[in-house]
């Protein structure tokens, strides 16, 4: 069989898969959202923090909560990290510089998972149990929470209420990413991932020297970073380690986990706003990009081009011989596409094109599907600017869902498209610009900016993803990079919010004989094309500076 047919045959797979579990878990998650049910231990739960579940929310008091949450989720992983020399379970390992854990705090919070640092050789059991992991299900959470509050304002009228956030931050956990995680964990074990708390220990003797390995639970932190879409690994060679991807089936089973939820909250997105149909063509407009991606980069790291290529069947630099290019290429557009970050290539070493192509994904917006949660809202925003567009070309107040977009809206969702590209380019340029940080680039040239550029743009997305051969871990990206995950997390979670309780408040419009169907094929491929006319237009230029320039010249 070659190596082509392998790979389409996993693609065929993996959606099968998608296919068969996006009913009952899209079904499952707007029951969650919609019921009025506590159970036991979530009632626990709201007692101790002092919530009450059953208060409705208008939007500055929902954001307030995910700000106020977030916060202090930062503080205590950012302390968490600076005691870690006095912990139990810390392998030895010292505390962590300042600078490194304010960004890995940043980053583990804002579902980032930007990792500028060696995760066997500078955190505990404690720090990645106690502190990376958790962060792993409650920034999920929040991601899910802030976009079934969206879906809300959509359902919603002549009301600003939009749930309870704490209810809504629980109930993801406890009923949704939970029960999915545990048995994900069990079938990574099955395939031969670790799950224990060894400590450090010598595993032989290479070239006059030892080699030695820590253990840690890392089956289990593994399922909620795929499933999650947290990204960062236990180990950094990241999920090409084989103590976390031990082999082609737990690669496929990972990829599948990355794509469950974002997928499944279309049709969740369907039932709480009473038409499945307007869920399909989300879900349609997400399939076209990514599998369009997919096949556009396996093609490009399959093309043979020289004699190197001709005899490993294609660019294989970078890439395990467990997975394959096939098997390499799919988790990449699964890792960039979302906002998982998680790695089991190393994305540098693929082709000019190949490397463009990760950079676009998360350029999109990460959107196809794009993370949990965040995906799903940023695909409604760009809905919203896709309708407006359709309204100024036949001259109709544009509406969605029946909601009007007036002037209030396309504010908002214009302010929500332009904030992760002012970070991006902004940081880029000013990283450029300074003598200090182009020390940090291995690589000179087209493929040294691509390093700087794919840095930002995987912190201000919430990716993780890196280039490679950029040390990261230097004062000025630890900061910058750190600011860049926090204000492209929380500044577009204002606007998706605010525009939230604009579309709650409004009173149903009608639908009439000249309503744009937002529910048939042609609105998805409006919506397919507005997406990539405005990352286009937006990012063209940076891109040809970097990834098509060394494309071109390869």
């Amino acid at each position: 069989m070659s190596p082509q047919v392998a790979g389409l045959l996993q693609l065929t797979a993996l959606i099968a898969a998608l296919a068969l579990a996006y009913r009952p878990l899209g079904d499952h998650m707007a029951k969650v959202y919609s019921s009025e049910k506590h159970y036991t231990p979530e009632k626990w739960i709201y007692k101790v923090i002092g919530a009450n579940p059953a208060a409705e929310m208008r939007w500055p008091a929902y954001l307030r909560g995910v700000l106020a949450f977030s916060a202090v989720s930062v503080l205590f992983l950012y302390l968490l990290q600076r005691i870690q020399g006095s912990l139990p379970g810390s392998l030895g390992f010292s505390s962590v510089d300042p600078d490194q854990a304010f960004n890995t705090a940043a980053s583990f919070v804002v579902n980032t998972n930007w990792q500028s640092y060696y995760g066997e050789q500078a955190m505990g059991h404690v720090v990645q149990t106690g502190g990376l992991a958790v962060q792993n299900f409650l920034s999920a959470a929040v991601g899910m929470a802030v976009a079934v509050a969206l879906v809300r304002g959509f359902a919603r009228s002549r009301t600003g209420e939009l749930g309870n956030f704490w209810a809504d931050l629980v109930r993801g956990t406890v009923r949704i990413l939970l029960p999915i995680s545990v048995i994900g964990a069990l079938v990574l074990v099955a395939c031969g991932a670790i799950q224990n708390f060894s400590g450090i220990h010598q595993v032989g003797q290479f070239m006059g020297g030892t080699q030695e390995w820590n253990g840690g639970a890392v089956a289990s932190q593994e399922a909620i970073k795929e499933l999650g879409t947290n990204g960062g690994g236990y180990f950094n060679a990241n999920s090409a380690h084989p103590f976390e991807n031990p082999n082609p089936f737990s690669n496929l089973f990972e990829i599948f986990l990355i794509l469950l939820i974002p997928f499944a909250l279309t049709r969740t997105f369907g039932r709480m706003v009473g038409s499945l149909r307007q869920g399909y063509a989300i879900l349609g407009a997400m399939a076209v990009i990514w599998i369009g991606f997919t096949a556009l980069m396996m093609w490009t790291e399959f093309a043979h081009r020289g004699p190197a290529f001709e005899i490993a069947g294609g660019a294989m630099e970078g890439k395990e011989t467990r997975f394959g290019i096939a098997g390499s290429s799919i988790f990449a557009v699964a890792t960039t596409l979302t906002s998982t970050g998680a790695v089991n290539s190393f994305h540098s070493s693929y082709t000019g094109f190949g490397g463009g192509i990760t950079m676009l994904g998360m350029q999109l917006g990460e959107i196809a599907p794009g993370g949990v949660g965040s995906g799903l809202y940023g695909m409604l925003i760009m809905a919203v600017i896709a309708v407006f567009l359709a309204g100024l070309m036949v001259g109709r107040t544009p509406e969605y869902l029946g909601k009007k977009i007036g002037t209030r809206q396309i504010k908002l969702a214009a302010c929500y498209i332009l904030v992760t590209p002012a970070l991006v380019l902004g940081f880029t340029a000013v990283a450029m610009a300074l003598p200090t940080p182009a020390d940090s680039m291995t690589n000179s040239g087209a493929h040294g900016f691509s390093e700087i550029l794919y840095a930002y743009t995987s912190g201000a997305n919430n990716n993780g993803s890196a280039f490679a051969g950029l040390n990261a871990d230097t004062q000025w990206f630890n900061t910058t990079i750190g600011i860049a995950m926090l204000l492209g997390r929380f500044v577009p979670m204002v606007f998706v919010l605010a525009l939230a309780g604009s579309l709650a408040e409004q009173k149903p419009v009608p639908e009439t004989a000249g309503t744009l169907r937002t529910d048939k094929p042609l609105y998805a491929g409006l919506l397919v094309g507005t997406i990539l006319i405005i990352t286009g237009l937006t990012y063209f230029p940076a891109l040809a500076l970097g990834p098509l320039a060394e494309g071109l010249a390869s």
